[in-house]
C-alpha cells in the first residue's frame, strides 16, 4: 500500500512536496489526490436562512412557503412564551423590595448597575421592562453614566408609585406567544432547527452573570426537554449584542453561536458591517446582512449573487418581523420572491440550517484523512477529534481517478454509492459523503 496523511485540519489538495517525497521513497507516483470540499457536495458557497424571536408570523406564514420551497432554517426561539415551557422570566438574587429601597439613599454606580438592571423587569409593575432594555443598552455602547441615570429614574418612578403593578414582557416576547413545543417538534422532523433565544429576550450586558446564566441556561434546558440534545447546539444572544463578558459565559452553554465564534478559520462580518467579505486570510467568511423592512430587494439578491461566486463564503441572513408583526418586518411576495430566487441556484449554493453549516466547518478543519493505494483500489480513513455525538455531519470528499477506471463505487461499511464521474481542469473526479470517524471507505473501478 502506499499510505498518504494529510494533517490536522489541513486544507486544499494533499502537498505536492508530501506525495513527491512519497513517491520518490516508494518509487510509485500519487494517482487519487483526496480532499474534503470547502462545502457541503462541493457548492461554491453557503446560505442559512435564520429567523430572531419567534414571532407567529414566521411559523404561519414564512414557514409554509419555505415548505413549500424545500428550504431548511433556523428559528431562534424566545423559549418563555412557547405553550407548554417550565421556565418564565425571573430574577436571581436577594429580594427586589431591599433593592428598591436601597436605591432610595445610594445611587447607582458601577457597583450595582449590573443587579439594579437585572432586577428591573421583576419589580412588580407594569412598564419597568424598557428601562431595562435601554439601560443595558447604553451600558453596552460605553454610555455609562446615562445608563445609571436611567436606572436612578427607573427606581424612583417604582418607588413613588408610578407604575401599575403586574408583569409585562417585552415586545418581542408577546409577539412569540401562540407556538406550541407540539408544532416545533413538527418543525424538527421536516428538518427545521429549533435553537435558543434566551427565556426572555433579556438584554444581557446590562445583566449580572447569574442572571445571563438563568435566561441561556434554562432555555437550553427547556429545549433539551422538549426537543432533545440536537437542538441545544446552536443560540443567539438578543439583540445581536457581542459584549465579550456575556460572549465568555454564553461560550461555555451552547456550541454555536450566531452573535460571534472566535474561531481562527472564520472571518466574520455582522449585521452592522459595511466592510466586504473579501479580502481575506481565513479559510472562511460568515457574512451576516440582515433584510430590513425597506432593503432593497436587488441588495438582497447581490448578497446570494456574491456568495455563489465566492468559494468560502457563509451568507447568514437574518429575519425578525414577517408581515407587518415584529420588528423590521418583510412582506411575505417579497420573501417569496428572494426566497425563490435563493432556490434557482441551489446548484450552486449550499442551503443548510446554522448549526450544520458550524459543524462541517469545524469537522472540516479538524479533520484527518488517510488515503491508502493498491492495485484496485482506494482506501480513505477520515477522522476528527470533536465529540462524535454532536458532530455527525458527513462530510464531502473529492477524489481524482485513475484513467482507467471509467466507473467508480464507493463503499463504507454497509453502504455502497455510484457517485458520477465528473472533470475538471486537473482532471476526472468523483464527490461523496463519508462519515468521519466511521469505518475505512474503499473507492473502486
Amino acid at each position: 500500500m502506499n499510505p498518504i496523511l494529510t494533517r490536522p485540519g489541513q486544507r486544499g489538495w494533499l502537498s505536492s512536496a508530501l506525495v513527491l517525497s512519497l513517491s520518490l521513497t516508494l518509487c510509485k507516483a500519487q494517482t487519487a489526490p483526496t480532499s474534503i470540499t470547502e462545502w457541503q457536495y462541493g457548492k461554491n458557497g453557503a446560505i442559512s436562512i435564520t429567523y430572531d424571536d419567534a414571532s407567529r408570523h414566521q411559523f404561519t406564514r414564512a414557514l409554509p412557503l419555505m415548505e413549500r420551497l424545500k428550504l431548511p432554517a433556523t428559528f431562534f426561539v424566545i423559549t418563555g412564551p412557547i405553550k407548554g415551557s417550565r421556565y418564565q422570566g425571573k430574577f436571581v438574587g436577594r429580594p427586589v423590595q431591599e433593592i428598591i429601597t436601597e436605591s432610595a439613599t445610594i445611587p447607582t454606580d458601577e457597583h450595582n448597575f449590573l443587579e439594579r438592571c437585572s432586577a428591573a423587569g421583576y419589580l412588580g409593575y407594569q412598564g419597568t421592562i424598557s428601562y431595562h432594555t435601554r439601560s443595558g443598552s447604553l451600558y453596552s455602547s460605553g454610555k455609562k453614566q446615562e445608563a445609571f441615570h436611567l436606572m436612578d429614574g427607573l427606581y424612583a418612578k417604582v418607588r413613588h408609585g408610578d407604575f401599575p403593578q403586574g408583569y409585562e414582557p417585552c415586545p418581542e416576547y408577546k409577539e412569540a406567544i401562540g407556538s406550541s413545543w407540539d408544532d416545533f417538534r413538527k418543525d424538527v422532523a421536516e428538518g427545521y432547527e429549533i435553537a435558543s433565544h434566551s427565556v426572555t429576550h433579556a438584554t444581557m450586558p446590562g445583566m449580572d452573570e447569574a442572571n445571563i446564566r438563568y435566561e441561556l441556561e434554562k432555555s437550553r434546558e427547556e429545549i433539551r426537554a422538549q426537543l432533545g440534545d440536537r437542538y441545544t447546539f446552536s443560540a443567539e444572544v438578543p439583540y445581536g449584542y457581542e459584549d465579550d463578558r456575556v460572549m465568555q459565559i454564553a461560550y461555555k452553554i451552547y456550541p454555536a453561536l450566531r452573535n460571534r465564534m472566535p474561531e481562527s478559520f472564520l472571518k466574520e462580518i455582522d449585521r452592522a458591517g459595511r466592510q466586504q467579505p473579501h479580502p481575506t486570510d481565513k479559510d472562511y467568511i460568515q457574512w451576516q446582512r440582515g433584510p430590513l423592512h425597506n432593503t432593497p430587494l436587488d441588495l438582497m439578491k447581490s448578497w446570494v449573487d456574491s456568495t455563489c461566486a465566492g468559494k468560502d463564503l457563509w451568507l447568514v441572513l437574518v429575519f425578525h418581523g414577517i408581515d407587518s408583526l415584529g420588528w423590521e418586518w418583510t412582506s411575505i411576495p417579497k420573501l417569496g420572491e428572494y426566497f425563490n430566487y435563493i432556490k434557482g441556484r441551489e446548484n450552486q449554493l449550499w442551503i443548510a440550517t446554522f448549526g450544520d453549516v458550524t459543524k462541517y466547518m469545524r469537522e472540516r478543519e479538524h479533520a484527518d484523512l488517510r488515503v491508502e493505494e493498491k492495485t484496485g483500489a482506494i482506501g480513505i480513513y477520515l477522522t476528527h477529534p470533536l465529540d462524535p455525538v454532536m458532530y455527525d455531519l458527513p462530510l464531502t470528499l473529492k477524489t481524482y481517478i485513475p484513467s482507467s477506471w471509467n466507473k467508480v463505487s464507493v463503499t463504507q461499511g454497509a453502504t455502497t454509492i455510484e457517485p458520477d464521474l465528473q472533470r475538471d481542469e486537473k482532471g476526472r473526479y468523483v464527490l461523496y459523503q463519508l462519515k468521519p470517524n466511521g469505518k475505512t471507505a474503499f473507492l473502486r473501478p
